[in-house]
């Protein structure tokens, strides 16, 4: 029976020659994820299980990256929970301060997720490693905890979808662009629970950077996952990072789809999703009415170094408008020394803005960056939903690093042509 790429990977970790769309499956796991949010609650379930022992092989990481360095009491405690469960059954796989990144991009840096893995996080954006061409989806903490204790979980196999990729981006456009058009195509429910699987001659114009920001925000589709075809950009990549052996799984050419959809890089604007749904979507070249208060550059979504330069580049030799906080949150310290290095450390805090430890603090309103009644924000996070980074009254739009950057400068939501032609 003829599969897509999610399917091969799922029937491989079954032990099954073949599965189907619609099939509960057992699956053995390649790496199981938490964070300082989602560990505790995990940890407290598989505790209440009566479970005492790990499985070795689920490769368990732990991430202190929402609320550390600590925020408040509350936040210590959480990730005191889970850094002393980490010593007490040896996950040598735990990052705290001082080595910890925002988890989505810490793993793949590192190696610990690869091609024709599987996958699960206890945070909706785990769907990220698909840009490797793994297997990779969020479940809530009660299923990470059993997947900690035995090493597997179930699955409803997902129905897919194929994303026919085609042409060269236009200047300026990146993977924030490409997937928020895409969103903005099919809307915040046109994949729900099936898989986006991206394949097609333009993903040779898409950087690694730009698929680890498509595949993550597969989830705002609704998707269950979102998966890139291996090619020799996902080789290169993997090259020197990770050891271990691995398994590229291609879709069958007779594969079934529930649609296919034709993506030409060629005609994708820069695009701005208004609030509050990351499918409002208008290109950036309506935004000049738009006053805004914050632009926060950063998070699982575009804190890569790709990010990070395409905003040096247009802040570099400028200030950002008065009144307005500039934030950038480099995503891992791997990248945070580059940045310094390549001297965007000092582009950015001579064009006005602060330069933060990496966190996922603004992104979900929790801190470093929290929104008063009425204030707007240019944000490169995942989400712009009401109160999503502080009050409820608040508005939040969501644009690539290289709009956010140009915006932050104009005070107002800007494409980058308006800054670079000034």
């Amino acid at each position: 029976m003829p599969m897509t790429m999610t399917q091969k990977i799922l029937a491989a970790h079954a032990g099954l020659p073949e599965v189907k769309a619609g099939q509960l499956i057992q699956a053995k796991l390649d790496l199981v994820l938490a964070n300082d949010i989602t560990g505790p609650v995990a940890i407290n379930e598989f505790e209440k299980a009566g479970f005492s022992e790990t499985d070795k092989n689920a490769r368990i990481t732990l991430v202190m990256d929402h609320f550390a360095p600590n925020k408040d009491i509350k936040s210590a405690e959480s990730c005191k929970k889970c850094r002393t469960f980490a010593m007490r059954h040896n996950i040598e796989n735990f990052y705290d301060v001082g080595e910890m990144g925002i988890e989505h991009a810490l793993l793949p840096e590192k190696g610990l997720i690869a091609p024709g893995e599987a996958a699960i996080g206890a945070d909706s954006h785990t769907c990220t490693y698909g840009a490797l061409g793994a297997f990779s989806t969020g479940v809530g903490s009660t299923d990470m905890a059993a997947a900690m204790a035995t090493g597997g979980t179930w699955f409803k196999v997902p129905a897919a979808i194929k994303v026919n990729v085609t042409g060269k981006k236009q200047k300026w456009v990146s993977g924030k662009d490409v997937i928020l058009y895409l969103i903005g195509m099919i809307g915040v429910d046109g994949a729900l629970y099936q898989s986006l699987e991206f394949s097609g001659e333009g993903l040779a114009d898409l950087s690694m950077a730009d698929r680890l920001t498509i595949s993550n925000m597969a989830i705002e589709a609704g998707a269950k996952n979102g998966i890139f075809a291996v090619d020799d950009i996902t080789r290169g990549y993997m090259e020197g990072r990770c050891s271990r052996s691995w398994t590229a799984f291609a879709a069958d050419p007779d594969a079934e789809y529930v649609r296919t959809i034709d993506l030409d890089l060629s005609k994708i604007p820069c695009t701005v999703a208004w609030p509050h749904l990351p499918s409002n979507t208008h290109p950036a070249t309506e935004g000049k009415d738009i006053a805004i208060d914050q632009v926060v550059i950063g998070s699982c979504t575009n804190g890569n170094i790709e990010d990070m330069a395409a905003a040096a580049e247009i802040l570099k030799g400028r200030h950002i408008a008065s009144g307005l906080r500039g934030i950038v949150i480099p995503a891992t310290p791997k990248v945070y020394m580059e940045c310094v290095e390549r001297g965007y450390v000092k582009i950015f805090m001579d064009a006005g803005c602060i330069v933060s430890t990496p966190t996922c603090g603004p992104c979900l309103g929790g801190h470093m960056g929290i929104l008063a009644a009425g204030e707007r924000a240019v944000s490169t996070t995942n989400r712009n939903f009401v109160g999503r980074m502080g009050h409820t009254e608040s508005e939040v739009y969501l644009a690539s690093p290289a709009v956010a950057a140009a915006s932050a400068i104009t005070g107002h939501i800007s494409h980058p042509e308006e800054i670079m032609k000034g």
